[in-house]
């Protein structure tokens, strides 16, 4: 079997495996969060980053969802690394936007942060927690912190353990356009 053979069926044994109330779940929490005039925050590292910019549009746009994307500002992401430290890149960030509880936050990562990756990611989450914020995730391998800390946890099955980055990341997308796409969510629709 080719690589691209390979790639592909380990693809679609993922998603045949997705955890789809799960997905759901997240779905009717955002049109309640957007009922009430909540906001949405989304973080990510690498990626999971581009993944957090890309559904921060999408939330926008077609769900009417006031939506911001942590890792988007670089000038305060890299003043706040370089002047408190990496930790603080996204709770910082979080805290300049005065959140409450009507607010959410929804982490996009591989492995959900643990002691020793991803400390914004989990600096963040601890953070929200404290406020009382929903938290949202969509991750990959074991789920890590994000498992722990968040309301609902979409993880994506590990099938090949050499490839858990590039599908972990891939499904995010697919994820989060499954969501900005649900007849619920969706006040918009995209051009094409």
């Amino acid at each position: 079997m080719s690589h691209v053979q390979l790639y592909l069926a380990e693809t679609a044994a993922i998603s045949g495996r997705l955890d789809h109330d799960g997905i759901e779940s997240i779905m009717d929490h955002l049109a309640i969060l957007r009922g009430q005039g909540g906001r949405l925050f989304i973080a990510g590292l690498g990626g999971s980053a581009a993944n957090a910019s890309h559904a921060t549009n999408d939330f926008r746009k077609l769900c009417g969802i006031e939506t911001y994307c942590l890792c988007d500002n670089i000038a305060e992401l890299t003043a706040r690394a370089n002047d408190e430290g990496w930790k603080t890149i996204f709770d910082g960030a979080l805290h300049g936007s005065r959140p409450t509880d009507k607010d959410a936050l929804l982490i996009l990562s591989v492995g959900g942060g643990s002691e020793n990756v991803s400390f914004p990611l989990v600096a963040v989450m601890e953070y929200a927690k404290r406020l009382g914020m929903m938290i949202f995730s969509i991750v990959g391998r074991d789920g890590g912190y994000a498992k722990t800390y968040s309301t609902v946890c979409v993880l994506v099955p590990t099938v090949e353990a050499s490839r858990v980055t590039p599908h972990t990341e891939a499904f995010q997308s697919v994820i989060l356009h499954a969501i900005v796409s649900h007849p619920k969510l969706m006040i918009n629709k995209p051009k094409w």
